[in-house]
């Protein structure tokens, strides 16, 4: 891998979303069959497929889960790196290259790629070159592999190699549990009823709950204060 290229994969994983804070019950199972998976690299276990694909809507957790395994495949002794298709489409193909030499490869967001037929190309020569090196990869869509907007047969034939496996929406009460865990994380307490107002008043979306209990931590501690409704109300402005 050229030296441009280590310097633009040089990605930090977030320290939170690893596989312990993914509260979700509805997808335990799937959770359960990637933290094997990631195992069975570090055994390299040779009858397993080389690539999961991991697909879900926006919001359901798909980048903190591959966070997560690569996080757990470093912890294991292997090398690993998470990308973004979102990262790599501001960047050339040719960041790829080597790529293959890395035991385990996360790549997020494949969707976001339909429209591009060089990245497809170059992600279906990725593809190839990490199985002739015994590696893996896990990618995530917000599509089945059917359903996926994927203009090049050949790359959609790959994704279809593999494991896959859906997750599923976070039910309104794994998302109170999901903002209470973080919000213990930063030294807050988060009330069932406060948790409550912020899903039933804003996005529903898991990235944006995040988002507004970042704002809500910040203003905690600059006026000294908890997160009690009426301070919620008063910070994100809402009714």
């Amino acid at each position: 891998m050229t030296n441009t290229a280590q310097l633009a994969l040089s990605v930090q994983l977030p320290d939170d979303e690893v596989f312990e804070s993914y509260l979700s019950n509805t997808n335990s199972a799937v959770v359960s069959q990637l933290s094997i998976f990631v195992e069975d690299i570090a055994k390299k276990q040779s009858s397993q497929p080389s690539c999961f694909y991991l697909f879900g809507l926006t919001g359901v957790g798909k980048s903190h889960l591959l966070h997560a395994s690569s996080a757990y495949a470093s912890q294991l002794g292997k090398t690993s790196v998470c990308l973004s298709c979102a990262e790599l489409l501001k960047l050339s193909v040719e960041v790829l290259d080597g790529l293959e030499q890395i035991d385990f490869i996360c790549l997020d967001d494949i969707q976001l790629i339909a429209g591009n037929q060089i990245w497809q190309q170059a992600i279906f020569d990725l593809y190839n070159r990490v199985c002739e090196q015994n590696n893996h990869l896990l990618i995530s869509g917000d599509q089945s592999v059917t359903q996926l907007k994927l203009t090049l047969p050949d790359l959609l034939s790959r994704l279809s190699w593999g494991l896959t496996e859906q997750l599923k929406p976070l039910s309104d009460s794994e998302k109170v549990m999901v903002l209470q865990f973080r919000a213990l994380k930063r030294g807050l307490m988060l009330s069932d009823e406060a948790g409550n107002f912020l899903i039933n008043r804003l996005s529903r979306t898991m990235s944006n709950l995040i988002t507004s209990l970042d704002i809500l931590d910040k203003a905690s501690i600059r006026e000294q204060r908890r997160i009690t409704i009426p301070f919620i109300k008063d910070v994100l402005n809402i009714s």
